[in-house]
């Protein structure tokens, strides 16, 4: 696991704000797929200060251009720069709070409509800060409860939601989750890789109701942080505006939300042609693919090696799941790689009962058990 996530783990100071570079890039997935997708919706970032979010930025400056019905954003506790420096709402002035308006600890915005306010041709932000001050068709307001995703206040934003699009706090990113399927929510999520092993999650998986999005399939990607986030790890810079950043290692996008690489198939190699010609020395040159001790399954560590024609069951890696699709493979179950005494589902065991899969009296990493489906 990433240093920096076991600290927001213990911390629980998981405030990674996204960068719209990378919101722009999956959302356009979803685009390309079905250009309606967001037409007529209202979109919910419930862990988004929209003083600060690059989620609230995104949509509220491609409003017109997804057809929005309605843009929700809602923070969990006040922002370093609310009521002070409001570079969005300001102009780097500083805002007197008004008179008789209640303490902030939480914000919400609800934006219902965006247009050129200040006749100078174009939509910005300053547009939108124009209509907040003037509180005409969208709403700024503070929240009466502390803006946890958990709280009535915000479960009745969810409940008049369609799609939720957030960066959720990793540490709760189970019970976050669960919320979304309890209200039936189409939803964009950013989590960690490992997320998959959570068997809450990988069962979602399992059943096609939950998968990885497109845009970020490897790598790590760069978050900025609070000011008072504490740098302990490699990765991490300030930029000339003093603005902290880190970089987090196996970052993926969950969704239910259908897009194109889901129904594209791997194309892959027969068994023999893959111990023949694979690019990987692990595996070309061998007799055969490596067998389980305690599993009735063949081990396959990469995924560009699965045997399209093998009609047993495979232990890939869980970065399988970035290629997935279920036209091509069904998904039986997933191992522990350690510390579980957990059976794999529909895949007997072989004499030592252990959860983990072991070659050769050694285990190895999670594996996520599969077959080919025929055509």
């Amino acid at each position: 696991m990433n240093r920096n996530l076991d600290n927001a783990r213990r911390m629980k100071s998981d405030e990674f704000y996204t960068q719209y570079c990378d919101i722009q890039k999956e959302i356009e997935v979803y685009l390309d797929y079905n250009k309606n997708v967001f037409k007529g919706k209202v979109v919910y970032c419930n862990c988004d200060d929209p003083y600060e979010s690059n989620f609230f930025r995104y949509f509220v400056l491609n409003f017109n251009k997804l057809e929005l019905r309605q843009l929700i954003t809602t923070s969990y506790k006040p922002s370093p720069l609310a009521n002070t420096q409001l570079e969005l709402y300001s102009d780097n002035k500083t805002v007197t709070p008004q008179k008789g308006r209640p303490k902030v600890t939480a914000n919400k915005f609800i934006i219902n409509e965006v247009y050129d306010t200040d006749g100078d041709g174009e939509f910005n932000l300053k547009d939108i800060a124009k209509k907040l001050r003037e509180n005409k068709n969208n709403e700024w307001a503070p929240l009466k409860e502390n803006g946890d995703f958990r709280s009535a206040e915000c479960v009745e934003l969810l409940k008049q939601s369609n799609i939720v699009v957030t960066n959720p706090p990793f540490s709760l990113f189970r019970e976050y989750v669960k919320q979304l399927f309890e209200y039936n929510k189409k939803f964009v999520i950013i989590g960690n890789m490992n997320a998959i092993t959570y068997k809450e999650i990988f069962s979602l998986i399992k059943a096609n109701k939950l998968w990885l999005g497109q845009s970020i399939s490897s790598g790590d990607r760069e978050f900025q942080v609070p000011d008072n986030y504490p740098i302990t790890a490699s990765g991490w810079r300030i930029d000339d505006s003093g603005r902290k950043y880190i970089r987090v290692k196996g970052v993926r996008w969950f969704t239910n939300l259908d897009h194109g690489r889901r129904h594209q198939s791997l194309p892959l190699m027969t068994m023999v042609d893959n111990l023949k010609y694979s690019k990987h020395k692990e595996i070309k040159g061998k007799d055969s693919y490596n067998h389980y001790d305690n599993y009735d399954a063949i081990e396959i560590p990469f995924t560009d090696s699965i045997p399209n024609d093998y009609e047993g069951v495979m232990g890939v890696p869980i970065s399988f799941l970035d290629k997935y699709s279920p036209q091509q493979f069904e998904i039986l179950g997933m191992s522990a790689s350690a510390g579980y005494n957990r059976d794999i589902v529909g895949i007997p065991f072989l004499g030592v009962k252990d959860a983990r899969p072991l070659i050769n009296g050694k285990n190895t990493y999670a594996r996520i058990f599969i077959k080919n489906k025929k055509i």
